[in-house]
């Protein structure tokens, strides 16, 4: 494409969240002579939504801070509010705008809404113009010997890094905008708005939210990396980088985190990289295999008869399943957003395999919690929990939560923050505080297990095998 090929454009930004390294922002300023970003807030995803959902805020402060960035360059983020099917068609047209720069989306929402936008833009003469950002390997990138998309992560993974080796280069591009295209602010007389505007509230956060926060993470994570495959299984170490949410946003790029992983490479951070992987290979099951979003990736698995009961959910909610680290992790989630990975895995099994509650009733609940939603991911993980899924943790392997527990928090460290009435406890004793017999009184205020493990995990066995 070249310069000056268009006289007016737009950058719709969506899940990009920052200036640096910008695919669509990039593509749009050297192609065009005026660019003007803006942002949507896509009534048809926001009116589900709680008004003290804590998302908001991290998009909202997010914004502010891409803003105030551009108004330091003369130009402004124009905000809206609406169904973009119909905000983005007449803002081009009154604003005669000749190209719309955007970047790839992979859930079903989204491919389906920008259709809609393509088709009714086409029509007007506008080009609609789409570009990787959020993965280094989108859609078919990656195929197996048959040339179809992997059902399977390792040997995806494998080459995953064999294609990213032989292009670093290409892959590891930083995309820096040029911040002399954008359009004037002064000649922009549109109203932007809020979600505040909308009746959100702002809501504290345990992650900062913004582009300078998200680099202040990563540079954190530097000291870090290199033991990332030792501590990153242990809840009440810091060992993780705490920047999914920031990857979920785009408050810092996809690119930027390789070259972080290339520059600080070592045993910890090709373990953290695979991680990434993970991230990628789940994006591309959802875009390439999207019955997953509501049924199993396994159809057969689709014609399990999930056994649990309503108010075992409800306990496992409340943190109140009388298993000290299954509550320890449900009750931070809740007070949070936040879990760390290992107890997704753990939680995630105990609903599933424990409680035989169907995963999909799970996955909602985390998908209206998280902070870090991603439909890819925490799909992903779900079904691999439940054994439903790509790649699955086989149905007859179902984890201890007890182990799981002296395992991963020994000390008991991580239990005694989220469950006070447990605090006083040994370090033995926390991980099971109950008497001999399964329904014999715990400590004060805290509830006797309400099913036994080893029974569940026969019934979870017999439930598959059927």
């Amino acid at each position: 494409m070249s310069l000056g090929a268009f006289e007016r454009s737009i950058v719709w930004f969506r899940r990009d969240l920052r200036l640096k390294d910008h695919r669509a922002l990039f593509e749009a300023t050297h192609a065009s002579k005026n660019v003007l970003p803006i942002f949507i807030i896509d009534e048809n995803i926001v009116g589900k939504l709680p008004k003290n959902d804590r998302r908001i805020t991290f998009i909202q402060k997010s914004l502010d801070e891409v803003a105030a960035g551009l108004e330091k360059q003369g130009s402004r983020l124009l905000v809206l509010s609406g169904d973009p099917v119909e905000v983005i068609p007449a803002l081009v047209k009154k604003l005669k705008i000749e190209g719309v720069f955007t970047a790839n989306d992979y859930e079903p929402y989204a491919k389906k809404r920008d259709a809609e936008v393509a088709k009714i833009l086409e029509a007007q003469g506008v080009s609609f113009l789409t570009f990787k950002d959020q993965v280094i390997f989108e859609r078919r990138e990656i195929l197996n010997g048959s040339d179809e998309p992997y059902r399977v992560f390792t040997p995806y993974s494998n080459n995953w890094l064999k294609k990213f080796e032989a292009n670093k280069t290409l892959h590891l591009k930083e995309y820096q905008p040029k911040m002399g295209s954008l359009w004037d602010s002064s000649e922009i007389k549109e109203k932007s708005k809020s979600f505040w505007d909308l009746g959100f509230e702002p809501q504290e956060l345990v992650v900062e939210p913004g582009e300078k926060a998200a680099h202040k993470a990563l540079k954190k994570f530097t000291d870090l990396v290199s033991h990332y495959h030792e501590l990153r299984d242990f809840p009440a170490k810091s060992g993780t980088s705490r920047i999914s949410m920031h990857l979920r946003f785009g408050t810092i790029s996809i690119r930027e985190l390789m070259r972080f992983g290339v520059e600080n490479l070592s045993v910890g951070t090709k373990v953290w990289i695979k991680e990434l992987i993970w991230r990628e290979f789940y994006q591309m099951i959802l875009d390439q295999y999207p019955h997953v979003v509501n049924g199993c990736f396994k159809k057969d698995c689709d014609q399990i008869k999930w056994t649990g009961k309503k108010e075992h959910f409800q306990a496992w909610v409340d943190g109140m399943t009388g298993y000290p680290i299954i509550d320890a992790a449900m009750r931070e989630f809740k007070l949070t957003g936040w879990m760390h990975n290992r107890l997704r895995m753990v939680v995630a099994m105990f609903l599933t395999k424990d409680l035989l509650i169907d995963w999909r009733m799970g996955e909602k609940y985390f998908a209206e919690q998280l902070l870090d939603f991603d439909l890819a991911s925490n799909n992903g993980g779900w079904q691999w929990s439940s054994s439903t899924g790509c790649d699955a943790q086989p149905y007859f392997r179902v984890m201890n939560p007890i182990s799981q527990s002296e395992r991963f928090d020994a000390e008991g460290e991580y239990i005694r923050k989220s469950v006070p009435e447990l605090k006083k406890l040994s370090a033995k004793k926390i991980h099971w505080p109950h008497e001999d017999g399964l329904f014999a009184s715990a400590p004060e205020n805290y509830p006797a297990p309400i099913v036994d493990h080893g029974e569940q995990r026969l019934k979870a066995i017999a439930l598959f095998k059927k």
